[in-house]
Protein backbone atom coordinates (compact mmCIF):
# COMPACT_ATOMS: atom_id res chain seq x y z
CA UNK A 1 0.00 0.00 0.00
CA UNK A 2 1.30 3.46 -0.90
CA UNK A 3 2.85 5.33 2.06
CA UNK A 4 0.95 8.55 1.29
CA UNK A 5 -2.36 6.67 1.19
CA UNK A 6 -1.55 5.02 4.53
CA UNK A 7 -0.86 8.42 6.11
CA UNK A 8 -4.14 9.83 4.79
CA UNK A 9 -6.12 6.86 6.09
CA UNK A 10 -4.45 6.99 9.52
CA UNK A 11 -5.08 10.73 9.77
CA UNK A 12 -8.77 10.22 8.94
CA UNK A 13 -9.06 7.41 11.48
CA UNK A 14 -7.45 9.56 14.17
CA UNK A 15 -9.85 12.46 13.57
CA UNK A 16 -13.04 10.41 13.44
CA UNK A 17 -12.26 7.98 16.24
CA UNK A 18 -11.06 10.67 18.63
CA UNK A 19 -14.34 12.47 18.04
CA UNK A 20 -16.28 9.52 19.40
CA UNK A 21 -13.93 8.19 22.07
CA UNK A 22 -13.69 4.77 20.40
CA UNK A 23 -9.91 4.92 20.00
CA UNK A 24 -9.78 3.27 16.59
CA UNK A 25 -6.97 0.82 17.31
CA UNK A 26 -8.91 -1.83 15.41
CA UNK A 27 -8.73 0.26 12.26
CA UNK A 28 -5.05 1.07 12.75
CA UNK A 29 -4.35 -2.65 12.95
CA UNK A 30 -6.29 -3.30 9.75
CA UNK A 31 -4.43 -0.57 7.85
CA UNK A 32 -1.03 -1.75 9.06
CA UNK A 33 -1.83 -5.39 8.24
CA UNK A 34 -2.99 -4.33 4.78
CA UNK A 35 0.27 -2.41 4.45
CA UNK A 36 2.20 -5.64 4.97
CA UNK A 37 3.04 -5.68 8.67
CA UNK A 38 2.78 -8.98 10.54
CA UNK A 39 -0.05 -9.13 13.08
CA UNK A 40 2.17 -8.86 16.17
CA UNK A 41 4.07 -5.88 14.74
CA UNK A 42 0.84 -4.25 13.52
CA UNK A 43 -0.74 -4.68 16.96
CA UNK A 44 2.28 -3.07 18.63
CA UNK A 45 2.45 -0.19 16.16
CA UNK A 46 -1.29 0.36 16.53
CA UNK A 47 -0.97 0.56 20.32
CA UNK A 48 1.85 3.09 19.98
CA UNK A 49 -0.09 5.24 17.50
CA UNK A 50 -3.25 4.95 19.56
CA UNK A 51 -1.47 5.85 22.79
CA UNK A 52 -0.12 9.13 21.40
CA UNK A 53 -3.35 9.98 19.57
CA UNK A 54 -5.47 9.41 22.67
CA UNK A 55 -3.15 11.58 24.76
CA UNK A 56 -3.51 14.35 22.18
CA UNK A 57 -7.31 14.12 22.27
CA UNK A 58 -7.23 13.91 26.05
CA UNK A 59 -5.56 17.32 26.26
CA UNK A 60 -8.43 18.88 24.31
CA UNK A 61 -11.12 17.12 26.37
CA UNK A 62 -9.41 18.04 29.65
CA UNK A 63 -9.25 21.69 28.65
CA UNK A 64 -13.03 21.60 28.22
CA UNK A 65 -13.60 19.60 31.44
CA UNK A 66 -15.35 16.59 29.92
CA UNK A 67 -13.16 13.96 31.59
CA UNK A 68 -14.46 12.40 34.82
CA UNK A 69 -11.09 11.53 36.30
CA UNK A 70 -12.49 9.84 39.40
CA UNK A 71 -14.55 7.53 37.22
CA UNK A 72 -11.54 6.77 35.05
CA UNK A 73 -9.32 6.07 38.06
CA UNK A 74 -11.81 3.56 39.46
CA UNK A 75 -12.83 1.54 36.40
CA UNK A 76 -9.69 1.76 34.24
CA UNK A 77 -6.90 0.10 36.32
CA UNK A 78 -8.27 -3.44 35.69
CA UNK A 79 -8.29 -2.67 31.97
CA UNK A 80 -4.72 -1.36 32.03
CA UNK A 81 -3.31 -4.30 34.01
CA UNK A 82 -4.99 -6.84 31.76
CA UNK A 83 -3.93 -4.92 28.63
CA UNK A 84 -0.31 -5.40 29.71
CA UNK A 85 -0.95 -9.10 30.32
CA UNK A 86 -2.62 -9.46 26.93
CA UNK A 87 0.21 -7.67 25.15
CA UNK A 88 2.92 -9.63 26.99
CA UNK A 89 1.43 -13.07 26.33
CA UNK A 90 0.33 -12.31 22.76
CA UNK A 91 3.56 -13.91 21.53
CA UNK A 92 2.08 -17.32 22.39
CA UNK A 93 -0.77 -16.84 19.92
CA UNK A 94 -0.49 -17.19 16.17
CA UNK A 95 -1.13 -14.36 13.72
CA UNK A 96 -4.30 -16.07 12.47
CA UNK A 97 -5.75 -16.61 15.93
CA UNK A 98 -5.12 -12.98 16.89
CA UNK A 99 -6.86 -11.85 13.71
CA UNK A 100 -9.88 -14.03 14.49
CA UNK A 101 -10.01 -12.69 18.06
CA UNK A 102 -9.90 -9.17 16.68
CA UNK A 103 -12.67 -10.01 14.21
CA UNK A 104 -14.86 -11.30 17.02
CA UNK A 105 -14.28 -8.14 19.05
CA UNK A 106 -15.11 -6.00 16.03
CA UNK A 107 -18.40 -7.84 15.50
CA UNK A 108 -19.34 -7.34 19.15
CA UNK A 109 -18.33 -3.68 19.04
CA UNK A 110 -20.33 -3.17 15.87
CA UNK A 111 -23.52 -4.52 17.42
CA UNK A 112 -22.94 -2.46 20.57
CA UNK A 113 -22.81 0.64 18.37
CA UNK A 114 -26.17 -0.30 16.89
CA UNK A 115 -27.81 -0.22 20.31
CA UNK A 116 -29.97 2.83 20.74
CA UNK A 117 -28.48 4.64 23.70
CA UNK A 118 -30.68 6.60 26.07
CA UNK A 119 -28.94 8.89 28.48
CA UNK A 120 -30.91 8.35 31.64
CA UNK A 121 -30.37 8.25 35.40
CA UNK A 122 -30.23 4.82 37.00
CA UNK A 123 -32.04 4.53 40.35
CA UNK A 124 -30.60 1.89 42.68
CA UNK A 125 -30.88 3.49 46.10
CA UNK A 126 -27.60 3.11 47.99
CA UNK A 127 -26.84 -0.53 47.30
CA UNK A 128 -23.31 -1.83 47.77
CA UNK A 129 -21.40 -1.87 44.48
CA UNK A 130 -23.36 1.02 42.96
CA UNK A 131 -21.33 4.23 42.91
CA UNK A 132 -23.33 7.46 42.73
CA UNK A 133 -21.47 10.17 40.82
CA UNK A 134 -22.08 13.89 40.33
CA UNK A 135 -19.91 15.55 37.71
CA UNK A 136 -20.32 18.82 35.84
CA UNK A 137 -23.95 19.07 36.92
CA UNK A 138 -24.72 15.50 35.79
CA UNK A 139 -25.72 12.59 38.05
CA UNK A 140 -25.21 8.91 37.22
CA UNK A 141 -24.66 5.57 38.95
CA UNK A 142 -21.74 3.26 38.13
CA UNK A 143 -22.57 -0.43 38.46
CA UNK A 144 -19.21 -1.76 39.64
CA UNK A 145 -20.41 -5.39 39.62
CA UNK A 146 -20.60 -5.33 35.83
CA UNK A 147 -18.15 -2.58 35.01
CA UNK A 148 -14.97 -3.95 36.63
CA UNK A 149 -15.09 -7.51 35.16
CA UNK A 150 -16.09 -6.26 31.70
CA UNK A 151 -13.35 -3.64 31.56
CA UNK A 152 -10.78 -6.21 32.73
CA UNK A 153 -11.75 -8.66 29.98
CA UNK A 154 -11.80 -5.86 27.41
CA UNK A 155 -8.28 -4.87 28.48
CA UNK A 156 -6.97 -8.42 28.12
CA UNK A 157 -8.34 -8.81 24.60
CA UNK A 158 -7.44 -5.26 23.59
CA UNK A 159 -3.83 -5.58 24.70
CA UNK A 160 -3.39 -8.84 22.79
CA UNK A 161 -4.68 -7.62 19.44
CA UNK A 162 -3.56 -3.97 19.56
CA UNK A 163 -6.81 -2.10 20.15
CA UNK A 164 -7.87 0.26 22.94
CA UNK A 165 -11.11 -1.24 24.16
CA UNK A 166 -12.73 2.16 23.69
CA UNK A 167 -15.38 0.57 21.49
CA UNK A 168 -16.57 -1.21 24.64
CA UNK A 169 -15.92 1.49 27.24
CA UNK A 170 -18.22 4.14 25.80
CA UNK A 171 -21.25 1.81 25.49
CA UNK A 172 -20.42 0.39 28.92
CA UNK A 173 -20.43 3.81 30.56
CA UNK A 174 -23.57 4.97 28.78
CA UNK A 175 -25.64 1.76 28.83
CA UNK A 176 -24.75 0.39 32.27
CA UNK A 177 -23.76 3.52 34.15
CA UNK A 178 -25.98 6.22 32.62
CA UNK A 179 -23.01 8.48 31.90
CA UNK A 180 -23.91 11.29 29.45
CA UNK A 181 -22.41 10.68 26.01
CA UNK A 182 -20.15 13.76 26.01
CA UNK A 183 -18.62 12.86 29.38
CA UNK A 184 -18.29 9.21 28.32
CA UNK A 185 -16.36 10.24 25.20
CA UNK A 186 -14.00 12.52 27.13
CA UNK A 187 -13.43 9.99 29.91
CA UNK A 188 -12.90 7.19 27.39
CA UNK A 189 -10.11 9.19 25.73
CA UNK A 190 -8.19 9.26 29.01
CA UNK A 191 -8.71 5.54 29.63
CA UNK A 192 -7.85 4.62 26.05
CA UNK A 193 -4.52 6.44 26.32
CA UNK A 194 -3.43 4.48 29.40
CA UNK A 195 -4.77 1.13 28.17
CA UNK A 196 -2.93 1.55 24.86
CA UNK A 197 0.25 2.44 26.73
CA UNK A 198 0.06 -0.72 28.87
CA UNK A 199 -0.69 -2.90 25.85
CA UNK A 200 2.19 -1.29 23.97
CA UNK A 201 4.62 -1.93 26.82
CA UNK A 202 3.53 -5.56 26.96
CA UNK A 203 4.15 -6.01 23.24
CA UNK A 204 7.40 -4.01 23.26
CA UNK A 205 8.93 -6.18 25.97
CA UNK A 206 8.51 -9.11 23.59
CA UNK A 207 10.42 -7.31 20.84
CA UNK A 208 7.43 -6.58 18.60
CA UNK A 209 8.05 -2.82 18.25
CA UNK A 210 9.56 -1.40 15.06
CA UNK A 211 10.07 2.38 15.54
CA UNK A 212 10.61 3.00 11.83
CA UNK A 213 7.23 1.44 11.06
CA UNK A 214 5.34 3.32 13.77
CA UNK A 215 6.76 6.77 14.61
CA UNK A 216 6.02 8.48 11.25
CA UNK A 217 2.40 7.28 11.37
CA UNK A 218 2.11 8.31 15.03
CA UNK A 219 3.06 11.89 14.17
CA UNK A 220 0.28 12.05 11.58
CA UNK A 221 -2.19 10.47 13.99
CA UNK A 222 -1.40 12.94 16.81
CA UNK A 223 -2.34 15.82 14.53
CA UNK A 224 -5.58 14.02 13.71
CA UNK A 225 -6.23 13.42 17.41
CA UNK A 226 -5.94 17.12 18.23
CA UNK A 227 -8.33 18.03 15.42
CA UNK A 228 -10.73 15.21 16.30
CA UNK A 229 -10.88 16.32 19.92
CA UNK A 230 -11.91 19.82 18.89
CA UNK A 231 -14.54 18.49 16.48
CA UNK A 232 -15.95 16.28 19.26
CA UNK A 233 -16.91 19.33 21.27
CA UNK A 234 -19.08 20.58 18.41
CA UNK A 235 -20.49 17.28 17.13
CA UNK A 236 -23.00 14.84 18.60
CA UNK A 237 -21.21 11.47 18.56
CA UNK A 238 -24.51 9.57 18.42
CA UNK A 239 -25.00 10.76 14.82
CA UNK A 240 -21.93 8.80 13.79
CA UNK A 241 -22.85 5.54 15.54
CA UNK A 242 -24.47 3.82 12.58
CA UNK A 243 -21.56 4.69 10.30
CA UNK A 244 -19.07 3.26 12.78
CA UNK A 245 -21.22 0.18 13.38
CA UNK A 246 -21.31 -0.85 9.75
CA UNK A 247 -17.68 0.14 9.18
CA UNK A 248 -16.61 -1.97 12.15
CA UNK A 249 -18.61 -4.98 10.95
CA UNK A 250 -17.05 -4.61 7.50
CA UNK A 251 -13.63 -4.45 9.12
CA UNK A 252 -14.41 -7.68 10.99
CA UNK A 253 -15.21 -9.44 7.72
CA UNK A 254 -11.97 -8.16 6.23
CA UNK A 255 -9.95 -9.46 9.18
CA UNK A 256 -11.62 -12.89 9.01
CA UNK A 257 -10.79 -13.08 5.31
CA UNK A 258 -7.24 -11.90 6.00
CA UNK A 259 -6.78 -14.53 8.74
CA UNK A 260 -7.50 -17.39 6.32
CA UNK A 261 -5.71 -15.95 3.27
CA UNK A 262 -2.46 -14.88 4.95
CA UNK A 263 -0.41 -16.40 7.70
Amino acid sequence: MNIVLICIIIFAIAVIMTMTGWGGGNFYVLVLVAAGQAMHQAATSAQFILMLTAFAGMLVFQKNKTIDWKLALVIDPPTDIMAFVGGFFSCYASNASLKLVLAGLLVLAGFLMLIKVKERPIHTGRKFGYWHRNFQGQSYVVNLWYTIPITAFAGLAAGAVGISGGSFKVPLMVLLCGVPMRIAVGTSSAMVAVTAMMGFIGHATQGHFDPKGAIPFAVIAVLGGLIGGKFALKTKPKKLKLIFAYTTLAAALFMIFNAFVTK
